[in-house]
């Protein structure tokens, strides 16, 4: 059984909130009607981070067409709303830092389709990794520094159709080796400097407290990356996470023996950090509007196959005791 949770003065108020990434659901609930429910009904949890695995833009358009029209029916039936859209795991591909020009324009244009699949289900933003570097590009100093400037100015078109749009941000997901972008802190504040500069919409974070650089000791402090980042961040991808940044864990009793995340020490550190925004004024305070949002991961293979739901239910209970909306 839990421990009752330390409450004192760390339960959220705004502009925390408490949401779901739907990865969960990739192939094992992939009908919107059964997703949906599980998250508005079964958890109660009202904010959603869509997946581009759940309908992907190379699918026809009146394939899109029906089921953009099954999501938004069923997102209202179960008081859900789409909060951001992200890739995931199927669709973690080298995409805008690809070596081959043609496959780069592809991913540029299934990205312009993306965006506007997430208007239309009324996402606030998009987002995914920066890019991946392929290894002869990544280890090759000239071919790695075109591959990132065709990467920014792959970003800031997307920018420029996103404020087409009416979408309020794009963001970029630091991850954890170098060849997949953003892996430490000053490298994330550099490439979001410049991938701002010029940008038509703003461009933020998506931070992951089990990501960050492991061959880096500075990295791997997921304080730290929620403290410089508080005010440049949208969504907070929240998970169990261990010092060696290998568990993508539920917050159940038995991995926060293990694990270092607590929901005070992540409300803490964005309270108290936050950078000014690349291009703007400093908000006042600390964090500004941030999605906490579970992103769980379980393999397909016994006994986790059948934990995923009752891990979801423990993980939300666990937040909802700091995190009321």
């Amino acid at each position: 059984m839990r421990p009752p949770p330390d409450r004192h003065d760390t339960r959220a108020a705004a502009p925390f909130r408490l949401g779901i990434n739907v990865g969960f659901a990739i192939n094992r609930f992939p009908e919107p009607e059964v997703w949906l429910e599980i998250v508005g009904r079964d958890l109660g949890v009202r904010c959603v981070q869509f997946v581009a695995d759940l309908l992907n833009p190379f699918l026809p358009p009146a394939v899109i067409d029906e089921q953009v029209a099954r999501l938004r029916e069923h997102a209202a039936r179960n008081d859900v709303v789409i909060d951001t859209a992200f890739t995931s795991k199927f669709t973690r591909v080298n995409h805008l830092l690809h070596p081959d020009p043609a496959q780069r324009e592809v991913w540029a244009q299934w990205f312009e389709r993306f965006l506007e699949i997430a208007k239309r289900l009324g996402a606030r933003g998009v987002g995914s990794h920066f890019g991946i570097l392929s290894v002869r590009d990544f280890e090759d100093q000239q071919r790695r520094a075109e591959r990132v400037e065709q990467g920014i100015a792959g970003w800031q078109r997307l920018s420029r159709r996103a404020a087409e749009l009416g979408l309020e941000f794009l963001m970029f997901e630091p991850m954890s080796v170098p060849r997949e972008m953003a892996s430490n802190l000053p490298d994330t504040r550099t490439l979001l400097e410049r991938v701002n500069d010029g940008a038509a919409a703003p461009i933020l974070l998506c931070l992951d407290v089990d990501h960050g650089d492991v061959a880096e000791p500075a990295a791997t402090d997921p304080y730290a990356w929620l403290r410089e980042f508080a005010r440049q961040t949208a969504v907070v991808h929240i998970k169990q996470s261990k010092a060696d940044k290998s568990a993508h864990w539920a917050f159940t009793a038995e991995h926060d023996k293990e694990g270092i995340i607590t929901a005070p020490k992540v409300l803490q550190a964005l309270r108290q950090g936050g950078a000014p925004p690349a291009g703007g004024a400093p908000p006042a305070g600390g964090a500004r509007d941030v999605t906490l949002a579970l992103e769980l991961s379980h393999r397909e293979r016994y006994p986790q196959e059948y934990q995923v739901l009752d891990d979801l239910r423990e993980s939300v209970a666990y937040w909802r005791e700091y995190v009321r909306d």
